[in-house]
């Protein structure tokens, strides 16, 4: 039997009996609490979901903004070993209303923004038995409804606020994430209270080497795997304080917050740093803040060169998974190398295999596998996925990697998205990355389309830089001199803006049904 272990007391509990209870936890345009505070909050709370019937084990989906409700609430759950599930808040009200089903969640928990959607979504979800209601929520139908004010008074009479943790052991279930990974359909992650500690001492200690002096701010909100590290596990395993958004994360209005909340990290995706330097924000608007984090999807060396550039902030490029919790390949302080993923994180191990499945040398491209700690444990109901993602010991990662004679890995996009021009591989990043190089180029992304002769060629989508003028065949020829001729693209198409899923990520799926279909009608004009 393995030694009791849960995940809120290492993230809470055990500041507090060390005597940091009134450090600042938590801060933002919601107020501040420090983790006694915060301690006394979740413990109360605990008490509530255990005196509504919520028993260790069942989930407790969670349809929140980053606030302090929404740390408490996840803290709270896992304190009872129950297993709380955020989900995107960008999601209607039929997909959440599947949500709920595929997850048998016993509890809907629901920040007042969000209320609307939940009602009708609850109304379809039989299993749901209440819905726990943040400040300015007011739902009239379908399950019972307890406000979560009410429900951490109420911990008072009906538990014990002062009990210890669960006992559950590092390799009990904690939480579960959704995503639609390497194999498309919405699927529920499920991570162990053992994981939280593994992504804290390795990349939160580690790379990011973050302290108690620190102060978080994420782009990247808490529902999903890089939110939630950045925002809630990061700074609470280190003592640190988290400053919570719970708006969409716009760069004028996080530019402010760091400033007034002296934020010192600071997370974010590629595409939300072109954002911010679209803004034109004043080079010292992050006055203060030490250090970015980059994930999500490969920053462009361009891009890191323009951040770094203006902002005068190094920015640490790494890669992660819903799957592996949060990133296990990242560049290191004063040794970054624009362009790549840079080195594993101590902790995992990584190779790349060909489609044999064989090691390939350094300088050869393959399918990016990876092993650590953090793995999650597989798919809910989801026998076929889980096999072809988690394979033994290692994880699929589903992305083209290569690696250099001194160990940095660069990405070469999804293996889906690769493309053969004139029967060479061709990779999206690549030409992306030569697009980005031309001052009239805010953002880019390519995709494969097929010609007039059903072969596939490289178009490209770009968002031309403020008050920029170009043309397609200007880009077109930058392109073939600075890049083997196969690889330029055919068509550039100029666009307002790229398509993103709630994460930030480039839908590409959608650029490249638009691209298959204005080649089609190319073709049948002819």
């Amino acid at each position: 039997m393995s030694e009791p272990f849960n995940a809120c007391r290492y993230l809470l509990d055990r500041h507090v009996d060390r005597g940091d209870g009134g450090r600042a936890a938590l801060t933002g345009p919601g107020g501040d609490l420090t983790y006694a505070e915060l301690h006394d909050r979740v413990r109360r709370t605990a008490a509530g979901l255990c005196g509504i019937g919520l028993a260790p084990e069942q989930r407790l989906l969670m349809f929140m903004a980053d606030s302090a409700d929404f740390v408490t609430v996840f803290l709270a759950a896992m304190r009872i070993g129950a297993v709380p599930v955020p989900v995107s808040t960008m999601t209607r009200a039929d997909g959440l209303a599947e949500l709920l089903r595929d997850s048998r969640a016993t509890l809907l928990a629901v920040t007042a923004d969000f209320a609307a959607t939940a009602a009708e979504a609850a109304a379809t979800a039989p299993e749901l038995a209440g819905v726990l209601a943040g400040d300015g929520v007011s739902i009239t139908t379908g399950p019972p409804v307890h406000a979560l004010a009410d429900l951490a008074e109420a911990g008072l009479a009906t538990g014990d606020p002062a009990g210890e943790p669960y006992a559950t052991t590092a390799d009990s279930p904690a939480f579960w994430l959704y995503t639609s990974g390497t194999t498309g359909t919405p699927k529920a992650a499920m991570h162990r209270h053992g994981s939280i500690r593994v992504v804290c001492e390795t990349y939160g200690e580690q790379v990011l080497g973050i302290r108690p002096e620190d102060r978080c701010l994420s782009a990247a909100k808490a529902f999903f795997a890089y939110g939630l590290g950045n925002t809630v596990l990061f700074p609470l395993a280190a003592g640190a304080s988290t400053i919570l958004e719970p708006e969409p994360s716009r760069p004028r209005e996080l530019a402010e917050r760091a400033r007034a909340h002296g934020a010192t990290l600071f997370f974010a995706g590629p595409t939300f740093f072109a954002t911010m330097l679209r803004a034109d924000l004043p080079r010292d608007a992050l006055a203060g803040t030490r250090l970015a984090a980059s994930a999500g999807e490969p920053l462009p060396a361009e891009l890191y060169r323009r951040w770094t550039g203006h902002f005068g902030i190094d920015v640490l490029d790494g890669i992660g998974m819903t799957e592996m919790l949060h990133i296990f390949l990242s560049n290191r302080e004063g040794r970054v190398r624009p362009g790549t993923t840079g080195l594993p994180v101590p902790g995992y191990e990584l190779r790349i295999l060909d489609e044999e499945g064989r090691e390939v040398a350094a300088g050869t491209p393959g399918t990016l596998f990876v092993r650590g700690e953090s793995t999650a444990t597989g798919y809910w109901s989801r026998y076929a996925a889980s096999r072809q993602v988690f394979q033994g010991e290692w994880l699929r990662t589903g992305d083209t990697y290569v690696r250099d004679a001194d160990g940095y890995y660069t990405c070469l996009g999804r293996t889906g998205d690769m493309l053969k021009a004139g029967g060479i591989w061709v990779s999206p990043a690549e030409v992306e990355a030569r697009l980005l190089a031309h001052a009239a180029v805010d953002q880019a992304a390519v995709v494969a389309a097929t010609d007039a002769d059903g072969l596939e060629k490289p178009v490209a989508y770009v968002v031309a830089a403020p008050g920029a003028r170009v043309t397609e065949e200007e880009l077109i020829a930058f392109c073939r001199a600075g890049l083997p001729s196969f690889k330029r693209p055919r068509r550039v198409v100029f666009t307002e803006r790229l398509p993103t899923t709630a994460t930030g990520k480039i839908r590409r799926v959608e650029l490249r049904a638009l691209a298959a279909a204005t080649a089609f009608l190319e073709r049948r004009n002819r």
